[in-house]
C-alpha cells in the first residue's frame, strides 16, 4: 500500500501568512518556509510582529475565511483518495486551518497548535513534535507502508528526503535548485501524472 502524504498551503491552498500580509500590509509577514528554512525563527518573527500591531487570532482567521483551495486542488486531491491513502501533513495551525479543511471534504491533516491567551492574542506555538512531516512518514514506513511525499518549500524536504519517492510542486526556484533529485510539477495535471508515474517505480 502507498501512503500519499501532501504539505497544505501552497500545494492545495494558498499560503495563509502571505493572504494575511496582503490584507494588513506588512510586508514582513510575506515570508514563509520557502524563504527560512528555519520554523521556529519563522514563527518568532511572526509572533513579534502580531504583537506588535496588536493583531489577534480573530484578526487572521477573518483573513482565513476568505480562502478558498486553488483552482483544481479540491478536484486532484479527490482523485488521489481514489488511487492512494492520503494524509496531509503541514506546518500550519489547528486553530487556522478548519474552514480550509471543510472547503477539501475534510481530509485527514496533522499540523500543529497555537497558545492563544484570553484576549485571544498569539502568545507561542506548540509543535507536535519537531520535524513532526519527516517523522510522520518514518512512522508510517515503520508500519510497512511505502510513502510518496510531496510539497513546496524548505521544510518539506525533510519528508521528501525520507520518502521512497519526492515531488515538488510549484516550489520556488531557490528550493528547486538546491534538492534537484526530486521532480518538479507546475499544475495539477502533471501534479497526478508523476504522482502515476512514481507510483509505478517504488
Amino acid at each position: 500500500m502507498i501512503v500519499a502524504c501532501l504539505d497544505l498551503e501552497g500545494v492545495l491552498v494558498p499560503e495563509i501568512w502571505i493572504a494575511f500580509a496582503e490584507k494588513t500590509g506588512i510586508e514582513k509577514l510575506r515570508l514563509t518556509t520557502r524563504d527560512i528554512p528555519d520554523y521556529d525563527e519563522l514563527m518568532q518573527g511572526r509572533l513579534k510582529i502580531l504583537n506588535e500591531n496588536n493583531l489577534r487570532l480573530s484578526d487572521i482567521n477573518e483573513v482565513i475565511r476568505e480562502i478558498s483551495p486553488m483552482e483544481g486542488a479540491k478536484e486532484f486531491l479527490a482523485w488521489l483518495k481514489t488511487e492512494f491513502q492520503v494524509i496531509i501533513l503541514s506546518d500550519t495551525f489547528n486553530q487556522f486551518a478548519a474552514p480550509l479543511m471543510a472547503q477539501l471534504d475534510y481530509p485527514t491533516l496533522l499540523c500543529h497548535d497555537l497558545v492563544v491567551d484570553d484576549s485571544g492574542n498569539i502568545a507561542d506555538y506548540k509543535l507536535r513534535i519537531p520535524d513532526a512531516k519527516t517523522k510522520a512518514v518514518k512512522a508510517l514506513q515503520g508500519l510497512n507502508l511505502k510513502v510518496i511525499a510531496a510539497g513546496d518549500s524548505y521544510n518539506d524536504t525533510g519528508m521528501l528526503k525520507q520518502a521512497e519517492a519526492g515531488i515538488l510542486f510549484r516550489a520556488p526556484d531557490n528550493v528547486i535548485e538546491e534538492f534537484p533529485q526530486f521532480p518538479v510539477t507546475r499544475n495539477y495535471d502533471e501534479f497526478k501524472k508523476t504522482f502515476i508515474e512514481t507510483a509505478k517505480k517504488i
